[in-house]
């Protein structure tokens, strides 16, 4: 199932092609999880660290974890969402949609959660590579990609208004970032309506 009906992908959706990009994330996140404690602490996203310069912290923060309970979780949540909407954009495409959800999380917790020292997890670039899922299948008019965005639309307000969602604090093993849920689905919404706007324009 997919919510994207763009010819480029459907072309490109041989099985092993198709999981490439999910695969590669999957595989950072499982190598980062045998780093253990000590590279989480050097890997994550630490205000302090970021301040001093280690700059890598604003990407590998995203892709390791508070340890395997959590990394399995965000790992079910990453092959989840492909099949949702992994056939919307080409690869290149999808690359652009997480650098974008990345970033948008990293200045948004960076400027907007100033009381925050440090952040793991995927669960941000998970939301932010939904969101872009459902922009391109809203595009294509379609009707699973409406559900799909009412489903998060609640999520997020719920998050917003009354907290983590019951029991996923204890699944993850620790306190869930709720902004960085919000801050990705904004970044990956925007490179999503930029990619649409650009694949309008396009001669046929």
């Amino acid at each position: 199932m997919g919510l994207g009906k763009g010819e480029e992908m459907r072309r490109d959706a041989l099985p092993v092609q198709a999981w490439l990009v999910p695969g590669i994330v999957l595989l950072i996140a499982l190598a980062l999880m045998l780093s253990g404690d000590s590279g989480r602490e050097w890997l994550r996203f630490d205000r302090g660290g970021i301040a001093a310069g280690e700059v890598w912290r604003l990407l590998t923060g995203h892709f390791v974890h508070l340890g395997v309970s959590h990394t399995l979780l965000n790992l079910a949540g990453l092959v989840l969402v492909w099949i949702l909407v992994g056939r919307t954009f080409t690869r290149p495409q999808w690359v652009y949609v997480m650098a974008g959800s990345v970033a948008a999380i990293d200045l948004g917790l960076w400027f907007g959660a100033t009381q925050l020292e440090w952040y793991v997890g995927l669960s941000g670039l998970l939301h932010g590579m939904l969101a872009a899922g459902i922009a391109g299948g809203l595009a294509d008019r379609s009707y699973e990609a409406l559900v799909l965005a009412i489903v998060v639309a609640g999520k997020l307000a719920w998050e917003q208004l009354v907290g983590p969602l019951p029991g996923s604090e204890a699944s993850s093993g620790g306190a869930v970032i709720v902004d960085a849920h919000l801050y990705g689905v904004i970044g990956g919404a925007a490179v999503a309506a930029a990619i649409i706007r650009v694949r309008r324009r396009a001669p046929i």
